[in-house]
């Protein structure tokens, strides 16, 4: 049996009606992929030398734009390097900061 490519799978993906879209998704989020427990090396392991734009760096940190701009203006995250007018962040930095802020998080007074 030939397996489809990640590529083939997004074209069909792309075929289908708004409301079947939505469907997967929801079939995701459900956790329909129970009992398949990925490390963060295997779904982010390819964006190890990538760098993020800030609003990438944003979503990937669960954060809005504003205190994502207030953790810049702080000094919590710098960029590591700049095009132009834009900002580029490295993934290791930010999952670094991520982690150190989930652990801001857990050691909150009432957070556990």
């Amino acid at each position: 049996m030939i397996q489809p490519t990640a590529a083939a799978v997004y074209q069909m993906f792309r075929k289908l009606p708004v409301s079947e879209r939505a469907k997967f998704f929801a079939l995701l989020a459900e956790g329909s992929v129970e009992g398949e427990n990925f490390t963060h090396e295997e779904v982010f392991g390819h964006l190890v030398e990538d760098e993020f734009t800030s609003e990438e760096a944003a979503d990937y940190l669960e954060v809005s734009m504003s205190t994502f701009r207030r953790y810049i203006g702080a000094g919590k995250i710098r960029a590591s390097s700049e095009v132009g007018r834009n900002q580029l962040f490295s993934t290791k930095s930010l999952r670094e900061f991520k982690r150190a802020l989930r652990e801001v998080k857990r050691g909150a007074p009432g957070k556990k």
